[in-house]
């Protein structure tokens, strides 16, 4: 049985650990980024190094206290907090934040699991390489949580999720051993890859506290542009277009609804993509070339193209740094707008690319027969990636929904299913979807986690209850 975070507990750690180990319980640990719920917190504890946080977990499964790793604290699915643990630990990584080493040569950089992605990236561009992952949060979101979810964002299409980026790995496993797993190599065939089983484990089997990463050259030219579109499977076929002409070329390919636009202008934004009437459906495009190659010239022919084959009707390719921001603002400002607007529901849903047009046609009549939703459908359609969110009508208040919400979920991962795509494309399953997956997920690979986890964590203390059910005691 799971214990309390105690003063004895504390006090034991206190004769061992620095003062500044020991941080002020404030609000920020325990709260969601959407105000969906708020967490319990027993203490909060931020180690300055991986033997640190050795220390804590081992301390933490000898008395059997849950431990919730924390990151930047934007995760969407709950992973990150919980209000049915007795005074859990919050093991804070926010003072492990060191960028260890770039080596342009070899193409990595090592970083602690506290570096902010942002901080990341820069340097990255300071030695002159690409660190391709990009999200919205990437001002905030941090190494730990993103591989603890195995994050996308906007450059998957290209580049692949943040495990595909990822090269080595360090981590505290549940007992408090160390796995030093921090190698450069592109080729290790030695056995079980560690690395893969704890990226994306959300913290469950051990505290990711620094990788390796994988780095890129950056593009020599780079183009984006924002082309209205007849229908979703308008955008699959030009996407289809762009891949035969421009192949890996293109970083970016994202659907965006004329609701993102009407969200945005609704919660005092004045963002706005060029164009005179706002389009029903419109993809942003971002292209990265070799030198010598044209991105804008290739961009243009492609709308070309588009246009004769009745694709698309309308767009602006972007005629310098400012109008490609411009462009890239709109979408990476979608996500705020509908938190002001608040959500009944959001849906982070991946499709194969050929089912895309049609889950969304489906969807959009099945939800019409519950209630009078207002539906924002964008993302990144070059990797099947949707998020489907619903919204209450004009005047009404997303309370007003509270008997039609789940009778909503379940049309929506119905039909995701039936197609067969998947109920979590990016987010992770946190807390949030600890149901939807014992209904969606495969017997059998249920079965192999809960013995993996049984088998690394049998006390049950690594951010229990996330992911998988905590079992009865």
């Amino acid at each position: 049985m799971l214990a309390p975070c105690s003063d004895e507990f504390l006090n034991g750690l206190r004769a061992v650990l620095p003062p500044a180990t020991f941080r002020a319980p404030e609000a920020r640990y325990a709260e969601e980024p959407r105000g969906f719920w708020t967490g319990e917190i027993g203490a909060v504890l931020a180690p300055a190094n991986t033997a640190e946080v050795a220390v804590i977990i081992k301390a933490a499964a000898q008395a059997r206290v849950p431990v919730i790793p924390y990151g930047g604290g934007t995760g969407l699915v709950g992973g990150q907090l919980s209000d049915a643990l007795p005074a859990p630990v919050i093991l804070s990584l926010e003072r492990m934040n060191a960028i260890r080493r770039v080596d342009p040569v070899g193409n990595i950089l090592e970083a602690e699991a506290g570096a902010i992605l942002a901080n990341v990236q820069a340097a990255a561009e300071e030695a002159g390489r690409l660190f391709p992952l990009s999200l919205a949060s990437e001002g905030s979101a941090v190494l730990g949580g993103l591989l603890g979810t195995n994050a996308g964002g906007v450059n998957v299409l290209r580049y692949g999720n943040t495990r595909n980026l990822v090269l080595g790995i360090e981590a505290v496993l549940p007992d408090g051993s160390i796995y030093n797993g921090l190698k450069s190599l592109r080729k290790d065939n030695t056995g079980y890859d560690l690395r893969h089983l704890l990226i994306g484990a959300e913290g469950t089997l051990g505290v990711i506290t620094a990788a390796v990463l994988a780095l890129h050259p950056r593009p020599a030219a780079q183009g984006t542009a924002v082309m209205a579109v007849a229908s979703p499977r308008a955008a699959l076929d030009l996407l289809a277009m762009a891949q035969e002409r421009l192949g890996s070329g293109i970083s970016a390919f994202e659907l965006i609804h004329r609701s993102g636009s009407d969200f945005l202008a609704q919660t005092g934004f004045s963002l706005r993509l060029p164009f005179d009437e706002t389009p029903e459906w419109c993809v942003l495009i971002e292209l990265g070339l070799p030198e010598g190659l044209d991105p804008e010239g290739a961009l243009e022919e492609l709308f070309a193209e588009g246009f004769e084959a009745e694709l698309v009707y309308d767009g602006a390719v972007a005629q310098s740094l400012a109008q490609r921001q411009a462009f890239w603002e709109v979408r990476e400002t979608i996500p705020e707008a509908n938190k002001r607007v608040g959500a009944v529901s959001s849906h982070d849903i991946s499709l194969p690319l050929t089912q895309v047009p049609e889950f969304i046609n489906r969807a959009g009549q099945a939800l019409g027969e519950i209630a009078d939703f207002r539906i924002n459908c964008f993302g990144h359609l070059g990797d099947g990636n949707l998020h489907y969110n619903l919204f209450p009508a004009e005047g009404r208040q997303r309370e007003d929904y509270a008997a039609q919400k789940g009778a909503a979920v379940r049309v929506v991962y119905d039909l995701v299913e039936e197609l067969g795509g998947s109920f979590s494309a990016e987010h992770g399953v946190g807390r949030l979807k600890v149901e939807d997956l014992e209904r969606y997920g495969d017997p059998a690979k249920l079965a192999v986690m809960r013995a993996i986890k049984g088998a690394l964590d049998p006390q049950g203390i690594m951010n229990p209850g996330a992911v998988l059910r905590m079992p009865e005691e």
